[in-house]
């Protein structure tokens, strides 16, 4: 998560330094997060195959030795390959750190808080990725962004080693389907990509139009070989993702709320960040404290989230957090170039908390609903749902403020569009709450 905002501060001295231009700076940035999304259903896969434990060491070590790659990078095209490789390490990484919890925690409670610390650390180190690479540039260079990761990897190598016990590789009787893991990567490569030149190069551009028909048939085609694969389960080859995972409503409910607040949250982030860089004329480091209000709410989130949810189940705070964004979001519908400062706390503590508080309880609704032996494919597939809408929204209300006649007006229309997504996410999380009764008991 660090890594997802701390190269943003560094990129002016990664083009002084590297000669890059701006197509290379952009994938400095967005290539990260195109294979972190590409590759998540192959490493949800491979966790629940190969085992947990085994699959997130080999992403911390791959994320790390791509960090040492970046680091020590002499041109920008090297630098790229670098980023690829850390976003292939995450892509391993993030499914299965989840899937340990589900795995070491079984009680409903204490998985509750386990979530809760996971999130509360990933809000922070995404808070904390402007300030903490503002600090690394100006006291050494860009490459102190990448060095960084070398000593959390390796200290997070031997914590891993130390407290976690090796998981037995599940017996499986049928081979992952290798045109399946093909026609996933190709199709969240083709969109993500799409989405993240859409901002750039426009909607209309024949590369992005290309690249969402590529996308999108890949993805068809991905959907109708699972399907086909499942039906012949005495076949040899098992589907990467089995479509039959959808039929449970918290799973997919869940989901697609991931993917919701990540369009509207992240989206309105982006353009929260031009705000005070464009209309309040605020520095790089000035910016990543006006921020930090929103950013850092996990530190808050988390512990309620952690007293609440054990009590009530996830659809609760769900709902309440959606609630509370939307009307953050709402707040933004109002903002000027003058509006003081003070009077958009409420606009970023609102929707950094609704955001963290909603994004905690559908990570816990999906570990519930996933079966041990998919929690890796589960968690991956509601991270590929976040990341594809955190991408869709910087793509779509970039657009937005670059046609706009006037900055502010592109503003309050992503807001609403933001808020509507919350709104959206906060009915259907109270049609599964009111559904399925049954999942706010304790389980274990």
């Amino acid at each position: 998560m660090l890594d997802v905002t701390v190269v943003n501060v560094a990129l002016p001295d990664i083009r002084a330094s590297l000669g890059a231009g701006p197509s290379a700076l952009q994938w400095i940035v967005d290539g990260y997060s195109t294979v972190f999304a590409a590759l998540l259903l192959f490493g949800g896969g491979a966790a629940d195959r190969f085992g947990h434990r085994r699959v997130f060491l080999t992403g911390l070590i791959l994320f790390s030795g791509a960090s040492v790659f970046c680091g020590l990078a002499g041109s920008a095209v090297l630098l790229i390959v670098g980023r690829l490789g850390q976003g292939a390490g995450a892509a391993l990484l993030v499914p299965a750190s989840l899937a340990l919890l589900q795995a070491t925690f079984p009680d409903r409670a204490t998985r509750a808080r386990a979530i809760a610390v996971w999130g509360a650390v990933a809000s922070v180190a995404f808070g904390a990725g402007p300030a903490v690479g503002g600090i690394l540039v100006a006291g050494s260079d860009w490459r102190a962004v990448f060095w960084l990761n070398l000593p959390l990897g390796g200290l997070a190598v031997l914590l891993t080693l130390r407290h976690l016990p090796s998981s037995a590789v599940r017996p499986r009787t049928r081979k992952a389907d290798p045109v399946s893991q093909v026609l996933a990567v190709v199709g969240l490569v083709a969109v993500t990509g799409a989405l993240n030149e859409a901002g750039t190069r426009g909607w209309t551009s024949p590369l992005v139009l290309s690249a969402l028909a590529v996308g999108a048939v890949a993805l068809v085609s991905f959907v109708l070989t699972a399907r086909a694969l499942e039906a012949r389960m005495g076949g040899r080859r098992a589907p990467l993702l089995r479509p039959s995972m959808f039929r449970s409503r918290s799973f997919t409910s869940a989901t697609v709320i991931g993917m919701l607040i990540s369009l509207g949250y992240y989206g309105m982030l982006f353009l929260a960040t031009l705000y005070f860089q464009q209309e309040r004329h605020l520095n790089v480091l000035e910016t990543g404290l006006a921020l930090l209000p929103s950013v850092c709410m996990g530190l808050i989130a988390a512990p309620l989230f952690h007293r609440v949810a054990p009590r009530t189940g996830p659809y609760v705070p769900m709902a309440a957090g959606l609630v509370l964004g939307a009307a953050g979001f709402a707040g933004w519908m109002f903002t000027g170039p003058a509006t003081p400062y003070p009077v958009l706390l409420f606009a970023l503590i609102a929707t950094g908390m609704g955001q963290t508080m909603t994004a905690l309880a559908a990570t816990a609704a999906v570990v519930e609903t996933a079966a041990a032996s998919d929690a890796g494919v589960a968690t991956a597939v509601f991270n590929v749902a976040r990341q594809v809408g955190s991408t869709m929204g910087v793509a779509l209300f970039g657009t937005f403020t670059a046609t706009a006649h006037h900055f502010n007006s592109g503003l309050r229309l992503s807001a609403g569009i933001a808020a509507a997504a919350f709104t959206l996410g906060a009915l259907l999380a109270l049609r599964v709450r009111s559904a399925a009764p049954a999942l706010t008991g304790p389980t274990s």
